[in-house]
């Protein structure tokens, strides 16, 4: 059986653990990154079939990010960020993603989340 493969982008070392360890247990493929530049690398060379997003990134906004992957791919992304305002929320889904979840968040929310997006 193909396993889905997921990317994960955030920079805070113990939610990136907890969804990495997450997605792994519920039978996805993880390839994660911290910093903007090494998420649109690794989209672009592995090709995930979902991205979940952090926006707060130290080198750069993650909706450069959803502008950069947008220009040459539909693959589906997941915001997931602490910023929780309408227009936050607004301006990253005008700007291509499919989805946005605030922090915090439950496991069986985001998982419920991911299966949507990649039916």
């Amino acid at each position: 059986m193909i396993r889905d493969k997921i990317l994960v982008v955030e920079d805070d070392s113990g939610i990136l653990n907890y969804l990495t360890t997450t997605l792994i247990a519920a039978g996805y493929d993880v390839y994660s990154a911290d910093h903007g530049k090494a998420a649109i690398q690794l989209a672009s060379s592995h090709c995930p079939d979902l991205i979940l997003l952090d926006l707060g990134l130290p080198d750069m906004d993650g909706v450069a990010i959803i502008s950069a992957v947008r220009s040459w791919t539909s693959t589906p992304i997941i915001v997931i960020s602490a910023r929780d305002t309408e227009l936050d929320k607004a301006g990253a889904l005008d700007l291509g993603a499919d989805d946005y979840l605030s922090k915090p968040f439950g496991t069986v929310e985001l998982l419920a989340r991911i299966r949507t997006a990649l039916r």
